[in-house]
């Protein structure tokens, strides 16, 4: 299993032999430690739970679950659904920056940027309305919004409100560095959330 849970550091470049730059994002992977794997005999599916950074103030449950792990309570858990539970899937094994390769193919799963609100242009792209001709200085607003009947607005229409801090998976992306030593991997490409920000860098292979 190709998982790892991660921390969005930045954006930089990487210059290959052949002087092509490449724009990528370094993730500080500290090690992972699986909690727990769940089967479809005791759970009805099959997944494995990881999880990072140790927690300074864990909750009763929280330190309950890691004590039957064996572990240490972790401040961040993730689940990750698997298609078969391997051997070196036991809990207590721990992850680190080398279940990554250079060129393997990832995707990556984070938390967007909150906008806070926004009206619809900048929120759906809408086009703003002539300024000239009798536009009476109502460029910007969205325009008429329902119809005489059903007399009431659908469900999922298009309007202004809180943009962005959404979950967002961004396939297509390849590992550019992996380095163990410091623990961080490059991925190709913008990855979203804020700096510091939770990401979960998962095998696509």
């Amino acid at each position: 299993m190709k998982a790892l849970i991660t921390r969005k550091v930045g954006m930089t470049s990487l210059v290959s032999d052949t002087g092509v730059v490449t724009a990528v994002t370094l993730l500080s992977a500290s090690p992972c430690v699986i909690t727990q794997v769940k089967t479809i005999d005791t759970d009805g599916y099959q997944a494995v739970q990881i999880g990072t950074e140790v927690a300074k103030n864990a909750s009763k449950p929280a330190q309950g679950h890691a004590t039957k792990a064996g572990v240490a309570p972790s401040k961040i858990t993730r689940e990750i659904r698997v298609d078969e539970i391997t051997e070196e899937l036991t809990v207590g094994t721990e992850l680190k920056a080398d279940v990554f390769s250079v060129g393997d193919s990832v995707q990556v799963t984070g938390t967007s940027k909150g906008k806070g609100f926004a009206g619809t242009i900048k929120r759906h792209n809408f086009k703003r309305q002539r300024k000239t001709h009798g536009g009476k200085g109502d460029t910007r607003k969205p325009g008429s919004i329902g119809s005489m009947y059903p007399q009431r607005i659908f469900k999922g229409k298009r309007m202004a409100g809180r943009m962005g801090g959404d979950q967002v998976t961004v396939r297509g992306l390849k590992i550019e560095l992996v380095d163990t030593e410091l623990n961080v991997i490059a991925v190709s490409g913008a990855v979203p959330g804020p700096r510091k920000s939770i990401v979960l860098l998962k095998g696509t292979n």
